[in-house]
């Protein structure tokens, strides 16, 4: 995107807002099919950013939802409930005997996490007169899922309601350890041999979640696109022969995103240089905790030569000390009513923020077409009335 349509762009929307690029999101994807061995199929963990839910949804063979309101998402949009993996820690009973009873109720696939889960979706599957497809979700060592042993005695005496279609397993995110990758698919392999030869019958279907890790520093550029080739290879040499899916989020809408806030003051104090601006750390989590102590990709508008940088503090406007953006971010002639334009926003970033502290208004959500026309996902929106009690 040119300085021309980003200045169009300031001039037309207030700041702080998003924007995702539908384009860049496209290439991402194809890039990982063309990274990604050509037999494996892709499931977007909508979690990581739901507005791209309906421009990711033919581009990807699933959608992963973790909730009730994820779900409502999904319908609303008039998405197909066959790409649906309703999946989440916990699964309401009520929530899951309504959705099954639902149109297009059986062509949804269903995660098991525990045996409690197994039985609620056996009950909503008999009172609705329907037979549920699941996934059994293997634990990696944590709260989610079930122990071998519990999904070996599924298989040994599965419930007629349920069609046990195969494993799903996920151990967490930004994972940067090739090591640990090859440990875990090794895992998954024998398992699925073993309930295979125990058992007699076919698995059908592997959904994995390798939490593939996003580059978001300077410095890590070209880690990213080099893990990503070492893990196919590893992925490529699985013995499972069954259909075989990768649950990816941050990995497929981190990229396409940017988040715009704007320098509202500029001081000095005890001769350390800060700017704040009409952002800040309810906005713009996707670093994690080490924001502030390193450079994340910022760009300055308008744009100024790269000389004579001074060293800045970059604080949001809420009222706590931990309202840090990044310190000693190098800046030529920064002052009030720039921009600040944060690359690679495009997960988490908008969903995972603290986002009622101080009761801020939510920031515009807006999207750049393929056809390069933007339009609005969300509009500002103001959040005092769910601080506000009752009069």
């Amino acid at each position: 995107m040119d300085e021309a349509r980003v200045e169009q762009l300031l001039k037309e929307h207030a700041t702080p807002f998003y924007l995702f690029d539908q384009a860049r999101l496209e290439q991402r994807v194809r890039t990982l099919r063309e990274t990604l061995p050509g037999d494996w199929s892709l499931c977007y963990a909508i979690k990581a950013n739901p507005f791209l839910v309906k421009v990711l949804s033919p581009l990807v063979d699933r959608l992963e939802i973790c909730s009730a309101g994820e779900y409502a998402i999904c319908r609303d949009l008039g998405l197909p409930p066959r790409q649906f993996v309703l999946s989440g820690v916990y699964k309401e009973p009520r929530w899951v005997a309504e959705v099954v009873r639902q149109p297009g109720g059986e062509e949804s696939i269903y995660t098991v996490e525990s045996m409690e889960q197994y039985r609620v979706l056996q009950e909503a599957a008999r009172a609705a007169g329907k037979r549920l497809t699941v996934l059994l979700r293997l634990t990696s060592g944590n709260q989610f899922g079930l122990e071998k042993a519990e999904i070996q005695g599924i298989f040994a005496d599965p419930a007629p309601e349920l069609d046990l279609l195969g494993i799903q397993y996920f151990s967490g995110t930004q994972k940067t350890s090739l090591k640990r990758l090859r440990r875990e698919l090794e895992t998954v392999d024998t398992f699925l041999e073993t309930l295979e030869q125990t058992y007699g019958k076919p698995i059908r279907e592997l959904e994995f979640g390798p939490g593939f890790p996003v580059s978001y520093f300077d410095e890590e550029e070209g880690e990213e696109e080099a893990f990503l080739a070492e893990a196919a290879a590893l992925l490529g040499q699985l013995r499972f022969r069954g259909k075989r899916t990768l649950e990816l989020g941050r990995s497929i809408a981190a990229h396409c995103g940017d988040y715009f806030t704007r320098v509202v003051d500029a001081k000095t104090n005890g001769g350390q240089r800060y700017a704040i601006v009409d952002g800040g750390i309810h906005q713009l989590v996707y670093y994690g905790q080490s924001l502030a102590m390193r450079q994340p990709p910022v760009a300055v508008h308008p744009p100024r030569p790269a000389e004579d940088p001074q060293p800045w503090n970059l604080c949001g406007s809420l009222c706590t000390i931990n309202d840090i953006l990044v310190k000693q971010l190098p800046l030529s002639g920064l002052k009030i009513g720039d921009v600040l334009q944060f690359k690679k926003t495009g997960a988490y970033c908008m969903t995972e923020g603290i986002a009622l502290f101080l009761s801020h208004a939510l920031p515009k959500v807006l999207l750049l077409g393929s056809d390069g026309q933007v339009t609005t996902l969300r509009e500002e929106q103001e959040t005092y009335g769910f601080n506000r009690p009752n009069e």
